[in-house]
Protein backbone atom coordinates (compact mmCIF):
# COMPACT_ATOMS: atom_id res chain seq x y z
CA UNK A 1 0.00 0.00 0.00
CA UNK A 2 1.41 3.44 -0.82
CA UNK A 3 1.91 5.66 2.08
CA UNK A 4 -0.27 8.11 2.63
CA UNK A 5 1.57 11.34 0.98
CA UNK A 6 1.51 14.71 3.35
CA UNK A 7 2.43 18.89 2.73
CA UNK A 8 3.02 20.62 5.76
CA UNK A 9 2.18 24.20 5.87
CA UNK A 10 3.04 26.48 8.86
CA UNK A 11 5.27 29.62 8.96
CA UNK A 12 6.94 28.29 12.25
CA UNK A 13 10.03 26.34 11.20
CA UNK A 14 10.10 24.59 14.85
CA UNK A 15 6.00 23.13 14.26
CA UNK A 16 7.14 22.01 10.59
CA UNK A 17 10.44 20.25 11.78
CA UNK A 18 8.56 18.64 14.65
CA UNK A 19 5.48 17.56 12.58
CA UNK A 20 7.89 15.79 10.18
CA UNK A 21 9.55 14.07 12.65
CA UNK A 22 6.12 12.51 13.83
CA UNK A 23 5.15 11.29 10.38
CA UNK A 24 8.52 9.80 9.37
CA UNK A 25 8.23 7.79 12.23
CA UNK A 26 4.87 6.03 10.86
CA UNK A 27 5.38 3.44 7.81
CA UNK A 28 2.11 4.60 6.07
CA UNK A 29 3.15 8.72 5.98
CA UNK A 30 5.40 10.10 3.89
CA UNK A 31 5.95 14.36 3.88
CA UNK A 32 5.85 15.16 0.54
CA UNK A 33 6.99 18.94 1.20
CA UNK A 34 6.44 21.82 2.94
CA UNK A 35 5.11 25.29 2.79
CA UNK A 36 6.07 28.90 5.20
CA UNK A 37 2.49 30.38 4.11
CA UNK A 38 -0.51 30.21 2.11
CA UNK A 39 0.79 31.57 -1.03
CA UNK A 40 3.21 28.99 -0.98
CA UNK A 41 0.83 25.94 0.18
CA UNK A 42 -0.99 26.39 -3.13
CA UNK A 43 1.97 26.70 -5.05
CA UNK A 44 2.94 23.28 -3.07
CA UNK A 45 -0.60 22.05 -3.52
CA UNK A 46 -0.70 22.58 -7.20
CA UNK A 47 2.93 21.05 -7.74
CA UNK A 48 2.88 18.15 -5.45
CA UNK A 49 -0.50 17.07 -5.68
CA UNK A 50 -0.98 15.96 -2.13
CA UNK A 51 -3.13 12.87 -0.62
CA UNK A 52 -3.35 15.29 2.94
CA UNK A 53 -2.14 18.77 3.39
CA UNK A 54 -1.86 19.42 7.17
CA UNK A 55 -1.77 23.34 7.78
CA UNK A 56 -2.33 26.25 10.48
CA UNK A 57 -4.62 29.06 9.57
CA UNK A 58 -3.31 32.19 10.76
CA UNK A 59 -0.25 32.43 7.92
CA UNK A 60 1.10 35.61 6.10
CA UNK A 61 0.62 36.34 2.62
CA UNK A 62 -2.74 34.19 2.57
CA UNK A 63 -4.59 33.12 5.77
CA UNK A 64 -5.31 29.60 5.82
CA UNK A 65 -8.91 30.14 5.14
CA UNK A 66 -8.52 31.73 2.22
CA UNK A 67 -5.55 28.95 0.56
CA UNK A 68 -8.19 26.03 1.51
CA UNK A 69 -10.86 27.06 -0.90
CA UNK A 70 -8.44 27.71 -3.59
CA UNK A 71 -6.64 24.54 -2.93
CA UNK A 72 -9.58 22.49 -3.04
CA UNK A 73 -10.50 24.01 -6.63
CA UNK A 74 -6.74 23.65 -7.99
CA UNK A 75 -6.48 20.21 -6.55
CA UNK A 76 -9.73 19.01 -5.91
CA UNK A 77 -8.88 15.30 -4.53
CA UNK A 78 -6.44 16.61 -1.88
CA UNK A 79 -8.11 16.68 1.79
CA UNK A 80 -7.08 19.23 4.20
CA UNK A 81 -6.67 19.14 8.27
CA UNK A 82 -6.31 22.68 10.27
CA UNK A 83 -3.50 22.53 12.77
CA UNK A 84 -4.27 25.30 15.14
CA UNK A 85 -3.87 27.17 18.35
CA UNK A 86 -7.28 28.51 18.40
CA UNK A 87 -10.14 26.39 19.45
CA UNK A 88 -12.74 29.06 18.98
CA UNK A 89 -16.14 27.28 17.48
CA UNK A 90 -16.59 29.61 14.81
CA UNK A 91 -13.18 29.30 13.47
CA UNK A 92 -13.99 25.64 13.09
CA UNK A 93 -17.13 26.36 11.36
CA UNK A 94 -15.66 28.49 8.73
CA UNK A 95 -12.32 26.15 8.08
CA UNK A 96 -15.26 23.03 7.54
CA UNK A 97 -17.33 25.61 5.45
CA UNK A 98 -13.83 26.12 3.54
CA UNK A 99 -13.99 22.75 2.60
CA UNK A 100 -11.05 21.03 5.35
CA UNK A 101 -11.78 17.45 6.88
CA UNK A 102 -10.19 18.29 10.27
CA UNK A 103 -9.27 20.84 12.58
CA UNK A 104 -6.97 19.75 15.32
CA UNK A 105 -5.27 22.07 18.11
CA UNK A 106 -1.45 22.31 18.52
CA UNK A 107 -2.07 21.23 22.02
CA UNK A 108 -2.91 17.97 20.80
CA UNK A 109 -0.75 14.94 21.21
CA UNK A 110 0.70 13.26 18.56
CA UNK A 111 -2.12 10.46 17.93
CA UNK A 112 -4.66 12.88 17.52
CA UNK A 113 -2.84 14.82 14.72
CA UNK A 114 -1.94 11.27 13.27
CA UNK A 115 -5.17 9.89 13.50
CA UNK A 116 -6.75 13.46 11.41
CA UNK A 117 -4.54 12.70 8.30
CA UNK A 118 -5.77 9.35 8.33
CA UNK A 119 -9.06 10.26 8.61
CA UNK A 120 -9.20 12.99 6.36
CA UNK A 121 -7.12 10.35 3.48
CA UNK A 122 -10.35 8.25 3.78
CA UNK A 123 -12.49 11.33 3.65
CA UNK A 124 -13.74 11.56 7.16
CA UNK A 125 -14.57 14.22 9.20
CA UNK A 126 -11.69 14.47 12.36
CA UNK A 127 -12.04 17.37 15.48
CA UNK A 128 -9.76 17.77 18.95
CA UNK A 129 -11.82 15.98 21.24
CA UNK A 130 -11.24 19.39 22.99
CA UNK A 131 -13.36 21.00 20.81
CA UNK A 132 -17.24 20.77 21.75
CA UNK A 133 -18.09 17.47 20.41
CA UNK A 134 -21.19 18.59 18.64
CA UNK A 135 -19.46 21.60 16.21
CA UNK A 136 -19.52 19.07 12.97
CA UNK A 137 -23.42 18.36 13.73
CA UNK A 138 -24.15 22.06 14.42
CA UNK A 139 -22.35 23.43 11.10
CA UNK A 140 -23.91 20.51 8.94
CA UNK A 141 -27.30 21.73 10.35
CA UNK A 142 -27.00 25.67 9.95
CA UNK A 143 -26.34 24.49 6.51
CA UNK A 144 -29.98 23.65 5.94
CA UNK A 145 -31.73 26.54 8.43
CA UNK A 146 -29.12 29.33 7.92
CA UNK A 147 -30.48 32.53 6.23
CA UNK A 148 -29.08 34.12 3.10
CA UNK A 149 -26.15 36.71 3.59
CA UNK A 150 -28.32 38.38 1.85
CA UNK A 151 -26.30 39.69 -2.17
CA UNK A 152 -23.45 38.12 -1.39
CA UNK A 153 -25.71 34.77 -2.03
CA UNK A 154 -26.07 36.46 -5.29
CA UNK A 155 -22.57 36.30 -6.36
CA UNK A 156 -21.32 33.39 -8.06
CA UNK A 157 -18.20 30.79 -6.67
CA UNK A 158 -15.52 32.93 -8.41
CA UNK A 159 -17.11 36.29 -7.51
CA UNK A 160 -17.33 35.25 -3.83
CA UNK A 161 -13.44 34.45 -4.18
CA UNK A 162 -11.96 37.62 -6.30
CA UNK A 163 -14.80 39.32 -2.92
CA UNK A 164 -12.66 37.46 0.05
CA UNK A 165 -9.10 38.38 -1.73
CA UNK A 166 -9.74 41.59 -2.37
CA UNK A 167 -11.29 42.66 1.50
CA UNK A 168 -7.70 40.38 2.26
CA UNK A 169 -5.91 43.48 0.32
CA UNK A 170 -4.93 41.44 -2.71
CA UNK A 171 -4.24 43.32 -5.73
CA UNK A 172 -5.39 42.32 -9.19
CA UNK A 173 -2.50 40.89 -9.90
CA UNK A 174 -1.96 38.67 -7.26
CA UNK A 175 -5.86 37.45 -7.53
CA UNK A 176 -5.02 36.61 -11.21
CA UNK A 177 -2.34 34.78 -10.36
CA UNK A 178 -3.82 32.65 -7.09
CA UNK A 179 -6.82 31.74 -9.36
CA UNK A 180 -5.17 30.98 -13.14
CA UNK A 181 -7.23 33.58 -14.61
CA UNK A 182 -5.87 37.19 -16.88
CA UNK A 183 -6.05 40.80 -14.34
CA UNK A 184 -8.62 41.87 -17.13
CA UNK A 185 -11.23 38.88 -15.94
CA UNK A 186 -10.65 39.31 -12.37
CA UNK A 187 -11.43 43.45 -13.05
CA UNK A 188 -14.85 41.92 -14.31
CA UNK A 189 -15.47 39.87 -11.50
CA UNK A 190 -14.67 42.92 -9.24
CA UNK A 191 -17.02 45.21 -11.38
CA UNK A 192 -20.16 41.88 -10.81
CA UNK A 193 -19.28 41.92 -7.06
CA UNK A 194 -19.75 45.87 -7.06
CA UNK A 195 -23.01 46.43 -8.66
CA UNK A 196 -24.46 42.91 -6.83
CA UNK A 197 -23.37 44.14 -3.63
CA UNK A 198 -23.76 47.63 -4.12
CA UNK A 199 -20.77 48.98 -2.48
CA UNK A 200 -17.46 50.34 -3.20
CA UNK A 201 -14.26 50.28 -2.11
CA UNK A 202 -11.53 47.94 0.16
CA UNK A 203 -12.97 49.56 3.10
CA UNK A 204 -16.57 49.26 2.93
CA UNK A 205 -16.27 46.28 1.21
CA UNK A 206 -14.13 44.72 4.67
CA UNK A 207 -16.98 46.28 6.47
CA UNK A 208 -19.80 44.64 4.51
CA UNK A 209 -17.91 41.25 5.23
CA UNK A 210 -17.02 41.57 8.53
CA UNK A 211 -21.03 42.12 9.19
CA UNK A 212 -22.42 39.42 7.00
CA UNK A 213 -19.70 36.89 8.88
CA UNK A 214 -17.96 35.83 5.35
CA UNK A 215 -14.44 36.49 6.37
CA UNK A 216 -12.38 36.88 10.17
CA UNK A 217 -9.80 39.87 10.60
CA UNK A 218 -8.18 38.23 13.52
CA UNK A 219 -6.59 35.80 10.83
CA UNK A 220 -4.98 38.26 9.27
CA UNK A 221 -2.95 39.91 12.13
CA UNK A 222 0.24 37.67 10.30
Amino acid sequence: MKPIRILIADDHTVVREGLRVIFSAQSDLEVAGEARDGVEALEQARKLRPDVILMDIAMPNLNGLEAIGLIREAVPDSRIVVLSMHAKENYVQQVLASGALGYVLKASPSSDILEAVRSASRGEYFLSPKIRAGVIDAYLESRKTKPPALGYDLLTDREQQVFRLVVEGKSTREIADFLCVSPKTVEKHRANVTVKLGVQGRLELLKYAIKIGVVNPELWEN
